[in-house]
């Protein structure tokens, strides 16, 4: 059961809410709350999965809360100010629910909620199991589009980076996945031998490099700059014949 907090200063939006909540069988309804200060008291008390945000309340605002909190439950904005949905990808919410929201709407949200905090507790029931050889990394989940996407690292061609953002470029589409992660980040996520960051800007499967010439990497139709400082350790691995 994914324990949550209904979060809202209007009683008939909490009365929506409450009844959505209550006709989806893994979520499980603390308490209803007027603002931001009854929610942290109850937070203080009980372990809360998942809150259900309004954003334009008095005192606090649903972003100020949300920043204000050091460890975060899973967090859905619900507000009827489509203007708001920037910040609310910056905080990294589950999902931005625009008032009135249909249930349809409201149980796809709750349903990557569900898929994310199951992929939370694997992590945490599996981190006290004796370790075991380890297998290939195959693929891996970022945050995109309000959802936790898997990428499969074979289809991987090259991430670009963009200040707190990469673009992961895959194949055979032709728009690339935008995440907000920085390049060191996405460097950590990655089996470091399949792949080598040739630029403060780029890292590269080298699998997929068809040929180098003046300091460029073409892939695909793309021409992608070497820089000096990542330069050697790529010619190291292709005069290597391999990636070490």
């Amino acid at each position: 059961m994914i324990n949550c907090l209904a979060v809202d200063d209007e009683s008939l939006a909490l009365d929506l809410l409450e009844d959505n909540i209550r006709k989806v069988p893994f979520l499980n309804l603390v308490k209803r709350c007027k603002n931001a200060f009854e929610a942290q008291e109850v937070m203080q008390q009980q372990q809360i999965d998942l809150l259900f945000l309004d954003i334009q309340m008095p005192g606090i605002s649903g972003v100020q809360f949300v920043q204000s909190l050091k460890n975060s439950p899973m967090v859905i904005f619900v507000t009827a100010y489509e203007e708001f949905a920037l910040e609310g990808f910056n905080l990294d919410v589950i999902d931005y629910l625009l008032k009135p929201v249909s249930f349809e709407r409201f149980l796809k949200a709750v349903n990557k909620a569900y898929d994310l905090y199951n992929l939370r507790n694997q992590e945490v029931s599996t981190a006290s199991v004796p370790e075991i050889p380890a297998v290939p990394q195959e693929y891996l989940f970022v945050n995109a589009d309000y959802s936790l996407v898997k990428i499969r690292i074979s289809e991987i061609l090259y991430v670009e980076g963009l200040k707190d953002y990469v673009k992961i470029y895959l194949e055979g589409q032709t728009r690339p996945v935008i995440t907000r992660l920085t390049m060191k980040a996405m460097e950590e996520k990655l089996p470091s031998g399949p792949f080598l960051r040739v630029h403060k800007s780029f890292i590269i499967a080298f699998d997929k490099i068809e040929s180098i010439r003046n300091l460029r990497i073409k892939i695909g139709q793309v021409h992608i700059p070497i820089s000096e400082s990542y330069g050697e350790a790529l010619f190291k691995a292709i005069n290597a014949g391999k990636v070490e």
